[in-house]
């Protein structure tokens, strides 16, 4: 970039289409500069996203010209103010707040109050005739810029307040009196060596806010939430406007709609006489929006209008900051609202409602990720149990698990396995690995505008915030009520998100039910969306519960699944260590029937709709003995010269000689249905009996039988052959009763999908295997030893299992799918690894000629709707204004 690259924009220069360049905040700040004026939203400029990429390229150092466009655009805003910045007599004070492309709530820092010093500290308490309020400003700057700048931690900061008040013999910091705030001031500033000048202020603290970029917690959030590294945060500088300066002065934020429930009412916390970090800080429990009418009625109505006014402006649910500076009230922020599944569903029915927005626009306003938190455990309704201490009910749903007091110990025990409750006196930014690994959130401190609350909801992490009535001592370990203690780390714990009540009773979590608007936004999906949406599932049960969620059909029904249990897993063994064929068939022969079971119920389950099996496709060793066992038996059996020697000696030679290197690419798939026939003609014939049983039972049903791990053309003509030849003995046709397909998964099935076509009915991409085998990952072994450092070192993202590598196996899949269309144009094709469940997943496939995706039974109203959100986004003028 040169030197003319502009770095800064005033608010009156920029709009909501600008948010690239000048961030989220920004761009929202200058709409609603226009929107509702500059006597409503306090002056100030941006700079833009794009001077923090060069910062960040630059080994951070600023981007030649910013200093000078800073200075321009500081001393028009002095102009406008009337006073400058850090006068002695009347000082203009500013805040500078961060601004990514996507809101980070609590990621990165904000500074407040900056322009004081010692001297205009005196000229702004004798410009306003408030001393105190002169001096609380400028403790909370000092304070503010030794953490936040100079990298003070909050913990020293905030018990030297503690300490304080303490001697004074008070509990609010609104009850600390001038002398108190003087010495606290002096205190803080003996930790640093404190700038008095507020050019250097204003560097400081622009630089701080471009590292926080950089910060360990804003880059845990941004891989938990898929935000690019490289987008850098635009800067804020604006006009400070005082919530401090009295009891007709406060802070707040407010949202134009619960943003817990997404009820059409208005919804918040404020505090009197405060600024707005000590809403959101979680430091003290504020007050309920609904009460600003008591406080101040006039100000009640100008809010409450003006969050209507945003609302029908962008189209979308609003969460605003807000400031009361005697009685005035001031705008400081606003953005489309982060809300939990249910508010994002009532919004977006309401809106349709309302008039708001058509279906198609509706739709557009849900994550589809985050609606599988509609699916989550509640409590039993009919369970009784003691209730330990209410809070704010800040995120829906329940949870229960250990107690752990530290982010850390959440995610160590989420690596673990285990299911824990992260439990704090209040949440800080730092925390969010641990939000995202555990399965609850419970704090002492707090708002439903707290961190807590806001990054719970964020990810659907049930949570309860301002559980006043208990003591968390995080260094002891322990959670106190009433000055006993009744838990400690490690035991249970339970929380219900939805209505804010704490227990330590084991209350059973049960499945929701699906409510009437979330069944709206579903139809509405249905009616838009173009790929279908199938399920995975191995168990009548699992078939059941995913067509109640709208599965049109099953995608992949795992037979090995079906082996694992323990009156069949010995059976299957017998099968796979015989020395002969007839063996091996007299084993099979007791299988039969057990199969045939299996697909008898998956079919009912399925009535009217397809099912795809595909045929056993385990790696070998997971049915093997594993070796070492089986010699330390023989020895054992030497030993006591028992009359099994001979058996086990056979039975360890014939294990030792099945072996494999790299079970995962050995006898898996086809390979082991050409190897061992007996074995897929067995479920192919339990397959096809089960399907007569269920037409004479007066089902719909049509098989499709898939094999899995083909290469080539003459592996699975193969198998048509067997299928085949069993289907003709129970009289039954292909292409009328069953059909036959192949998993593709290797990424040679891609490169010669349209010879393989000749021998096929259907494609099913198989994309977990496809991963693996495209980029030499093993998914086992990624996930703890190279993706965190892959990502930290940015070669990609986000985990490739859990979205499409678009440029490398996304586009083996479309070479796949376009070289089997070619041969046959009758060829279904379909996806049917866990990225079926993955909406950025799900807008690939939409544009890749997929006819559908299957998916676990819980991602299919995930699926459904993000299918639509592709069909949306895509350029067809009929999906985007339909109604």
């Amino acid at each position: 970039m040169g030197d003319g690259e502009k770095w800064v924009y005033e608010f009156s220069e920029g709009s909501r289409d600008m948010r690239d360049l000048l961030g989220g905040k920004g761009a929202n700040v200058a709409e609603m500069t226009r929107v509702l004026g500059p006597e409503r939203v306090p002056a100030g400029f941006t700079i833009t996203t794009a001077a923090c990429v060069a910062y960040m390229n630059a080994d951070r150092a600023f981007p030649d010209g910013l200093d000078d466009q800073v200075a321009t655009a500081l001393k028009r805003l002095e102009e406008h103010a009337g006073k400058p910045l850090g006068d002695p007599d009347d000082p203009l004070l500013v805040s500078v707040r961060s601004g990514a492309r996507e809101s980070m709530p609590g990621m990165m820092d904000t500074v407040l109050n900056l322009g004081m010093n010692d001297a205009s500290v005196a000229g702004l308490a004798e410009k306003t005739g408030n001393e105190r309020f002169a001096w609380d400003s400028y403790r909370r700057f000092v304070q503010m810029y030794g953490n936040v700048v100079v990298g003070l931690p909050g913990e020293k900061l905030e018990d030297a307040i503690k300490a304080v008040k303490k001697d004074r013999g008070v509990r609010e910091d609104t009850e600390l009196d001038v002398d108190a705030l003087k010495e606290l001031t002096a205190t803080f500033k003996s930790y640093y060596d404190f700038p008095a000048d507020p050019q250097d202020q204003l560097a400081g603290a622009i630089r701080a806010v471009f590292d926080s970029w950089l910060g360990d917690r804003a880059v845990a959030y941004r891989r938990i939430n898929r935000i690019p590294d490289d987008w850098g945060t635009a800067v804020n500088v604006q006009q400070m406007v005082f919530g401090n300066k009295g009891d007709t002065s406060g802070s707040g934020v407010a949202f134009s709609r619960d943003e817990v429930t997404g009820e059409p009412e208005p919804s918040g916390d404020f505090l009197p006489n405060a600024q707005g970090e000590d809403v959101v800080s979680g430091v003290r429990t504020p007050r309920d929006i609904r009460e600003l009418r008591e406080w101040q009625p006039e100000v009640h109505d100008q809010l409450f209008s003006i969050l209507r006014q945003l609302e029908q402006h962008y189209g979308d649910m609003q969460d605003t900051e807000f400031t009361v500076e005697e009685g005035k009230l001031y705008m400081l922020q606003t953005r489309n609202a982060k809300r939990p599944a249910q508010a994002a569903v009532r919004f977006a029915v309401d809106a349709v409602g309302e008039g708001l927005l058509d279906k198609a626009g509706a739709l557009q306003t849900i994550e589809a990720e985050k609606l599988d938190a509609l699916l989550h455990p509640t409590f039993d309704p009919d369970a009784t149990y003691d209730v330990l201490a209410r809070g704010v009910a800040a995120s829906p749903g329940a949870a229960k698990g250990a107690i752990v007091f530290s982010a850390d110990d959440a995610v160590a025990a989420a690596a673990e396995g285990r299911d824990v409750v992260l439990v704090r006196p209040f949440t800080e930014a730092d925390d969010v690995a641990g939000f995202h690994a555990a399965t609850g959130v419970l704090t002492a401190e707090g708002g439903k505008a707290s961190h807590a609350a806001l990054v719970a909801r964020g990810m659907g992490v049930p949570a309860v915030t301002g559980a006043g009535s208990l003591e968390m001592d995080v260094a002891a370990g322990e959670v106190r009520l009433d000055g006993e203690v009744v838990l400690r780390e490690g035991d249970l714990i339970a929380i219900d998100g939805t209505t804010g009540c704490v227990t330590t009773e084991d209350v059973e979590l049960i499945d929701p039910v699906v409510s009437d608007e979330f069944e709206t936004v579903l139809k509405w999906a249905d009616e838009l969306r173009r790929l279908d949406v199938r399920t995975n599932a191995d168990t009548p049960e699992d078939a059941a519960k995913a067509r109640e969620f709208g599965a049109q059909g099953i995608g992949l029904c795992r037979t090995e699944h079906m082996f694992f249990g323990d009156d069949r897993h010995e059976k299957m063994v017998e099968v796979i260590l015989a020395t002969d064929d007839e063996e091996r068939r007299s084993a099979l022969a007791e299988l039969l029937p057990l199969q045939q079971g299996d697909f008898e119920g998956i079919f009912a389950a399925m009535d009217g709709l397809p099912v795809t099996i595909r045929l056993l496709d385990p790696p070998l060793h997971e049915f093997l003995p594993k070796l070492h066992d089986v010699e330390a038996r023989l020895e054992r059996a030497r030993v006591e010269v028992s009359d099994d020697v001979a058996a086990l000696e056979r039975t360890y030679e014939r294990v030792r000689t099945l072996q494999e290197v790299n079970p995962m690419l050995g006898t898996r798939g086809v390979r082991l249905g050409i190897l061992y026939p007996a074995i897929y003609e067995m479920q192919i014939e339990a397959i096809l009996r089960a399907l007569v049983a269920a037409r004479e039972a007066g089902r719909d049903v049509h098989a499709e039988i898939m094999v899995p791990l083909v290469d080539y053309r003459r592996e699975l003509a193969l198998m048509r052959e067997l299928i085949e030849r069993v289907g003709d003995k129970h009289g039954l046709a292909r292409g009328k009763d069953y059909s036959i397909g192949t998993m593709i998964e290797l990424p040679r099935a891609c490169l010669r999908a349209d010879e393989i076509a000749y021998e096929a009915d259907f494609y099913s991409f198989g994309t977990n295997d496809l991963t693996q085998t495209a980029l030499g990952f093993s998914r086992d072994d990624i996930e703890g030893r190279i993706l965190a450092r892959y990502i930290e070192m940015k070669v990609f993202d986000r985990s490739p299992f859990e979205t499409l590598d678009g440029p490398g196996v996304g586009q083996l899949v479309r070479m796949g799918a376009w070289l089997g269309r070619k041969v046959k144009g009758s060829l279904k094709l379909g996806v049917c690894g866990e990225h079926g469940g993955d909406p950025d997943s799900i807008d690939f496939f939409h544009h890749s000629g997929i006819d559908y995706v299957s998916c676990s039974p819980y991602r299919v109203p995930v699926a459904r709707v993000a299918a639509a959100q592709a069909a949306i986004r895509d350029v067809d003028p009929d999906l985007a204004t339909r109604s």
